[in-house]
């Protein structure tokens, strides 16, 4: 690898690290969610229900935008494709952004079910 490859990747796990730390403040968030869906079934607490889905929207606001950075370097890995570079690399670089793409997708379908489900009818799950 060439210098400014090496300080390139090494700034990418810079930012990967923070989205770690951004996956672990939307687990945080998910537990406080489960808790606020939970005392809505139980006590029928309308104001629960609404901070649930506050959060909810949140969660997946946060997620779409992760997801559209891990697409965005997929396309950017792509476009560094070289002529010499093996058929598996080159297949395997477009998978994996084919595979960021649907994740991003799903991601916005979620976002709009939270903002759509007003009755909490459909379980939300993300990866």
């Amino acid at each position: 690898m060439e210098y400014n490859d090496v300080n390139e990747r090494l700034e990418e796990l810079k930012i990967e690290d923070f989205i770690w730390v951004i996956y672990i403040g939307i687990i945080f968030l998910s537990w406080i969610a489960n808790s606020l869906e939970r005392k809505y079934f139980l006590f029928n607490d309308l104001m629960s229900k609404e901070k649930y889905r506050e959060i909810m929207t949140i969660i997946f606001s946060i997620l779409v935008i992760v997801y559209f950075y891990f697409y965005k370097e997929s396309v950017s890995d792509i476009n560094k494709l070289k002529d010499n570079d093996t058929d598996k690399k080159k297949i395997l670089t477009i998978i994996s952004s084919i595979a960021s793409l649907l994740i991003l997708i799903s991601g916005v379908i979620f976002l709009i079910v939270a903002i759509l489900d007003e009755d909490l009818d459909v379980e939300l799950a993300f990866n």
